[in-house]
């Protein structure tokens, strides 16, 4: 087993507009507001993506903390604005960031590990539809190119960071940029992201067949309300839209459309040849679970017959994200690709949990975290043990950071960052890796 933390440029680097970085989605979507009478920021208290933790100057500093709590392996994103920032151009001083973050990486021993898009589309090219317009895919594809050929070190690549996540909650939501609403949008997009995987590994792997390529996914333990056959369906249709729906297809199966009418308005968007270009047989699969979900019969949805049975509802140890800390999600979700026979090794990318750290003389008594992360990673290895073809955990997160539409009030970090400041602080989880990684207290 590897073991490292993750962390995404977005979140992270601050530096907006330096360096000739350009606009992304987030930047925009951290200056709207909603509501018809009472305007409210979209993004909690207002906070802006600028005012993170500054990786963009401190980056040596994360990783020589990384490097001191025992971690020989780190996760991190390319902004796609600061390496292109109308999507199309190079900016050769953005490169040239991320070149100096990879060799300082491998100066220091540690296997940096990419992913090219963790949710920061270039504003520009989302003026022209992103990823709901069909070029995205030869955008996209370019973009990745310009990456890897610069980063000739990097040999472990991630396509996308949870799909289902931003087109969800981006294109059909409207709570994540780009905050678009419908399933018009949300279709067109998701059949785009989902086929650049293939379309970027293919061309990757032509370039350089000796490329490690993956790509991330969002899996969400689903369980019914109880054992009636209504609840049982529903929970069924929820794991096919949460989690089928977004890998399936990279698989060779198809999207899933059984049973789900609304569903099949996909097919408006998929054009002959397009299921080929879907299927994809990845290096690695990327598997990222933080709770459990639970549903039950609707009878007011028309479309989807499902309800949420909210967390806070039914459970008292939640996260600062209101999520349920179940550890057996990550073994069941770990169980579940395992069963689909591919062979493929897998890793879990993220893992984590986010609670209302404080600061006490220095230091930060995370009692909580530690105890997610033992009992996560007992059922991470528990899964191993039964057949899964696990090679590594990545912590989520190496340090505190913006959680998107939350702001920076949910703390995920193994590093405390005082914003302000932006002086780091290993918290006592971080500690606890030290020791678990074998570094000692």
């Amino acid at each position: 087993m590897i073991w490292g933390a993750a962390i995404s440029a977005a979140q992270t680097e601050s530096a907006a507009d330096i360096g000739g970085k350009g606009p992304s989605i987030w930047d925009e979507f951290c200056q709207q507001k909603s509501g018809v009478f009472f305007k409210k920021p979209k993004v909690k208290r207002g906070d802006q993506l600028s005012d993170s933790a500054d990786f963009y100057t401190h980056y040596k500093t994360d990783i020589d903390l990384l490097k001191k709590i025992g971690f020989k392996h780190f996760r991190f994103s390319i902004s796609w604005p600061r390496v292109m920032p109308d999507g199309l151009n190079v900016n050769e001083e953005g490169l040239s960031f991320y070149k100096a973050v990879v060799d300082y990486c491998i100066e220091q021993d540690i296997t940096p590990w990419v992913t090219l898009y963790h949710w920061d589309l270039p504003l520009a090219l989302e003026k022209k539809g992103g990823w709901t317009n069909r070029d995205i895919l030869e955008q996209f594809k370019n973009y990745s190119e310009v990456c890897v050929r610069a980063l000739t070190k990097v040999r472990h690549w991630m396509v996308l960071n949870e799909p289902s996540v931003f087109l969800g909650a981006g294109y059909l939501f409207g709570i994540h940029a780009p905050g678009k609403k419908g399933f018009d949008a949300f279709f067109a997009a998701t059949h785009h992201a989902m086929m650049s995987i293939g379309i970027v590994y293919r061309h990757l792997k032509e370039i350089d067949s000796s490329l490690q390529i993956g790509s991330s996914f969002s899996f969400t333990h689903i369980e019914a309300e109880d054992q009636t056959q209504r609840a049982l369906r529903a929970a069924e249709t929820a794991d096919q839209l949460i989690n089928r729906f977004f890998f399936e297809p990279i698989i060779g199966l198809g999207y899933p459309l059984e049973n789900l009418s609304k569903l099949k308005q996909i097919k408006r968007f998929i054009k002959e040849g397009d299921e080929d270009q879907l299927k994809v047989d990845l290096d690695f699969i990327g598997i990222q679970t933080y709770t459990r979900e639970v549903f039950k019969h609707n009878h007011f949805n028309p479309f989807l017959k499902i309800k949420l049975v909210p967390a806070k509802e039914r459970s008292l140890d939640l996260t600062a994200m209101d999520w349920e800390i179940h550890p057996e999600s990550l073994y069941h979700c770990i169980m579940k690709i395992h069963g689909y026979g591919l062979k493929t090794p897998l890793y879990v990318t993220e893992n984590g949990a986010a609670f209302d750290d404080q600061m006490m003389f220095n230091r930060v008594h995370d009692t909580a975290r530690i105890h997610y992360f033992q009992t996560h990673i007992s059922e991470a290895i528990r899964a191993k043990q039964e057949g899964a073809n696990l090679k590594g955990y990545f912590a989520w997160s190496l340090m505190d950071n913006f959680e998107w539409a939350e702001g920076y009030y949910p703390r995920f970090g193994l590093v405390h960052v005082d914003f302000k400041t932006k002086v780091r602080t290993l918290k006592d989880s971080a500690h606890w890796f030290r020791s678990f990684l074998g570094g000692g207290g």
